[in-house]
């Protein structure tokens, strides 16, 4: 049975986006895309920490050396909020101003993967064509593309053998699948292993994958979060929250049995949604998997 809903942080932001749970600080990061922000909650004493990197901010994720690394406007970067440094590693595609990274994570390898995006779409209601790709930066720092002609680069998320990749391109209204090779970064195989039905409200956003191989999913416009079987394509639980777009999850707490979700304040009636924009938390009643980290 889900918990009761927790307002954690009421940041406030445009476009809160991608959470990640520091098991080790009990700090929670996540990113304010058009606000080019990153932010730390503190979970034990309830501070914010910000930083604005001059840059829309796609995703972030922790580093084995300390900081993080993120895929940022210009492409990816090592950051350090402690002392506000930033050093760009590389930018695949200084030839295409006009997109940004969106979401992205680290595989069990310590890999970070990161997909990009028309900035049209920004506004929540423009029109672009698959111009985005998903790449992997590997621990010495090469970038790979792996995926192409997307057009709205969304959630990203493993199983928990780490055998299968799950990826959303929103506009797709769908999760795919590919057989992965932890070895190697390889991915095959794609398939379809949830779709949206018609009619319904919403579209797929951000992603994570509970210890029992479901797929909690974000729904942009949809006010909530979903649990897909990705075996059988049904759902199995649904979050509804008082906001319509809900971006992303992750889980976090010491026994991996909480939900952390960032929403927007883009496209929402913020007199009817004074909350929207905050960061959330909720126990799912199902624990997570960890985050990884960056290994370069």
């Amino acid at each position: 049975m889900i918990g009761k809903l927790e307002l954690v942080a009421d940041q406030r932001c445009t476009i809160g986006e991608g959470p990640v749970w520091d098991a080790a600080s009990r700090t929670v990061y996540w990113v304010d895309v058009i606000e080019n922000a990153i932010h730390a909650l503190d979970t034990s004493n309830g501070k914010v920490l910000s930083m604005n990197v001059g840059q829309n901010t796609g995703s972030i994720a922790l580093r084995k050396k300390g900081g993080l690394v993120a895929a940022l406007q210009h492409g990816f970067f090592i950051v350090d909020m402690r002392d506000g440094s930033m050093e760009q590693i590389q930018d695949p595609e200084s030839d295409r101003p006009e997109n940004r990274f969106n979401d992205g994570k680290c595989d069990c390898q310590g890999r970070f993967w990161a997909g990009t995006m028309s900035k049209k779409l920004d506004t929540g209601s423009g029109d672009s064509g698959p111009v985005g790709n998903v790449y992997c930066l590997d621990a010495d720092w090469r970038v790979v593309k792996k995926i192409d002609n997307i057009t709205l680069s969304n959630g990203m998320g493993w199983s928990p053998d780490n055998r299968i990749f799950y990826y959303i391109d929103s506009a797709t209204n769908t999760v795919a699948a590919y057989n992965f090779v932890p070895e190697t970064g390889e991915i095959s195989d794609r398939r379809v292993v949830v779709r949206l039905p018609r009619g319904f409200v919403g579209m797929p956003d951000g992603m994570c994958v509970d210890a029992e191989g479901m797929l909690w999913v974000a729904l942009w416009g949809g006010g909530g979060i979903v649990r897909w079987n990705p075996s059988t394509g049904d759902i199995l639980q649904r979050l509804d929250m008082s906001m319509p777009n809900v971006t992303s999850c992750a889980f976090g707490g010491e026994r991996l049995d909480e939900l952390y979700i960032t929403t927007a304040r883009l496209g929402t009636d913020t007199e009817l949604c004074p909350l929207a924009g905050g960061l959330f938390k909720v126990k799912p009643g199902v624990q997570g998997l960890p985050s990884f980290s960056f290994a370069g």
